[in-house]
């Protein structure tokens, strides 16, 4: 037996927390009787649906994709770009954890797991998130400790201390690398919080997320993500909740 939100998540059809929004809607219906009770518990013999659509309960799939420039992350388009799902080869429904903005490359979890998916994504849990990042201008030492103790974003969302060093400065092209390791998953934070001291990101590939890294990954290709990754991130989401 599972909650019935859960089950909802597990299906890829929202977050859990979406999950329970429509069924305090009164759109999820359990063997053709409308339950808006939170927390109801339902076995595989149940019939559930949402919206109107019974729940086919797949296999839950999870892999790493290592995304290319020019990708969007999401499973729909109206301008028909580019999508990351159409990389990978499976018959399960997925969608990404998260985003990599367009122009952006590395690391992307995608899952049709929708509950592993918000454990992931959502910024209480404090997942911590590695990039490496060309930046347009040198950051100074002040630079550096506004971004390491959290800074201020153009909406005034402060952002939570960050891991940040300078690996490489080029004075003659204005440009220098650093390494970042955010905890939270904000619009587009990366280029935001360069921007806040004053620098623009030219170049941002993520190398990490979480305990899940592989640097043999050719670029546009995938693999499955392996049972103990899955483990692991698990625990450290569980581990990671903030206030």
């Amino acid at each position: 037996m599972e909650r019935l939100q859960k089950v909802i998540a597990k299906a890829g059809i929202a977050s859990r927390r979406k999950a329970e929004e429509l069924i305090l809607q009164g759109k999820v219906k359990v063997n053709g009787k409308v339950c808006t009770t939170l927390g109801t518990q339902v076995s595989n013999k149940d019939v559930v649906s949402v919206n109107g659509e019974v729940i086919k309960r797949e296999e839950l799939v999870y892999f790493l994709l290592n995304k290319p420039r020019k990708y969007i992350c999401t499973v729909s388009d109206e301008h028909n770009r580019n999508k990351v799902v159409d990389l990978i080869d499976c018959k399960q429904r997925i969608f990404p954890v998260g985003r990599l903005d367009y122009d952006s490359t590395g690391m992307l979890i995608l899952t049709n797991d929708g509950d592993f998916a918000y454990m992931l994504a959502h910024p209480k849990f404090q997942i911590p998130k590695s990039y490496r990042v060309t930046v347009k201008g040198v950051l100074d030492k002040k630079d550096l400790m506004k971004l390491q103790n959290g800074i201020r974003l153009d909406d005034g969302i402060k952002t939570l201390p960050a891991i940040v060093s300078m690996t490489s400065v080029d004075k003659d092209t204005n440009k220098c690398i650093l390494e970042m390791t955010i905890f939270e998953g904000r619009n587009r934070q990366i280029r935001r919080m360069i921007e806040a001291v004053g620098a623009i990101v030219s170049k941002l590939h993520r190398t990490q997320y979480g305990c899940v890294k592989d640097e043999n990954l050719a670029v546009g290709s995938y693999r499955r993500l392996r049972p103990h990754e899955i483990k692991v991130l698990r625990k450290m989401a569980n581990e990671g909740i903030g206030e």
